[in-house]
C-alpha cells in the first residue's frame, strides 16, 4: 500500500448523529458553521425535492479514472454517501446510471462527486440523490490510481471519512461526528426562528429594525 494507490481502514460514525439532521436545510446548517464552510459549484442532478443525509465513504481518483470508484461499491454500506473527488475535471465522466443503480441496489444513500456523470436524463426522475460539477458524454478510464477513506476535496471543502452529508435543491454541506449536536441544535434553534419570521410577514408584522440599527453602526445615518 502506498499514498496514492490504496485503501484505509472505514471510519464508522453513530447513526444517531446524522438522523440529529433530518429535515434540516443546507442553508441553515451552513449559516450555523459561520456561514465558512460547504460545497459550491455543485449541482443537483436528481428529482428536486429529494434530500441527501448518511456518512460520507471517501475517494480520490485520478482525473479522469473511476476504477477506485467501483472499488467503494463494494465496500460501502447501507447509508453510506459515496464523496469523491474528482480533481474538479468535467472532460470525463466519472459516474453513470449503471454505477447509479448499483449504487442504489447496495443501499448507498447518495453520491457527491468534484466531477462529471454522464447518463444525466437517467437522473432527472430519480429519488437517488446526485450532486456533480457537470455532466459529459466520454466515459472514464479503469486504471488507478486512487484512494479510498481518506480526506478529500470536494466544492471546495475538505471532506473526511465518516462526516454527516446533507444535499438539497441549495447544495451539499459536511458536519464533523464532533460537532454534530452542537451544529444540529444551533440549527433547530435558528429553524424556529425563520419560521417565526415567515409568519410575521404574514401576519404584516415584519420587524427589520435591525438593517437601520446596523447602518447607524457604520456611521450612516438612514
Amino acid at each position: 500500500m502506498q499514498p496514492g494507490f490504496r485503501i484505509l481502514p472505514r471510519q464508522d460514525t453513530d447513526p444517531s448523529l446524522v438522523r440529529l439532521f433530518e429535515g434540516l436545510p443546507t442553508p441553515i446548517v451552513s449559516d450555523n458553521l459561520n456561514r465558512m464552510t460547504g460545497t459550491w459549484g455543485l449541482t443537483p442532478w436528481h428529482r428536486p425535492g429529494v434530500p441527501l443525509l448518511g456518512i460520507a465513504l471517501t475517494v480520490r481518483v485520478r482525473a479522469g479514472d473511476n476504477l477506485m470508484i467501483h472499488k467503494a461499491l463494494q465496500l460501502g454500506r447501507r447509508g453510506d454517501v459515496l464523496v469523491v473527488d474528482g480533481g474538479g475535471a468535467t472532460d470525463r465522466a466519472l459516474f453513470g446510471d449503471i454505477m447509479k443503480n448499483v449504487a442504489k441496489m447496495r443501499g448507498f444513500a447518495g453520491i457527491v462527486i468534484d466531477g462529471a456523470i454522464r447518463d444525466a436524463a437517467a437522473y432527472r426522475e430519480d429519488t437517488f440523490p446526485c450532486f456533480a460539477r457537470a455532466a459529459c458524454h466520454r466515459g472514464p478510464y479503469k486504471d488507478g490510481p486512487g484512494e479510498i477513506n481518506v480526506a478529500v476535496s470536494v466544492g471546495g471543502m475538505v471532506v473526511n471519512p465518516g462526516d454527516i452529508v446533507l444535499g438539497d435543491d441549495d447544495g451539499v454541506v459536511f458536519v464533523t461526528p464532533a460537532e454534530a449536536r452542537e451544529v444540529a441544535a444551533a440549527a433547530r434553534k435558528k429553524a424556529d426562528a425563520e419560521a417565526q419570521i415567515l409568519d410575521s410577514i404574514a401576519r404584516r408584522q415584519y420587524d427589520d429594525r435591525w438593517i437601520d440599527e446596523t447602518l447607524k453602526a457604520k456611521g450612516l445615518q438612514p
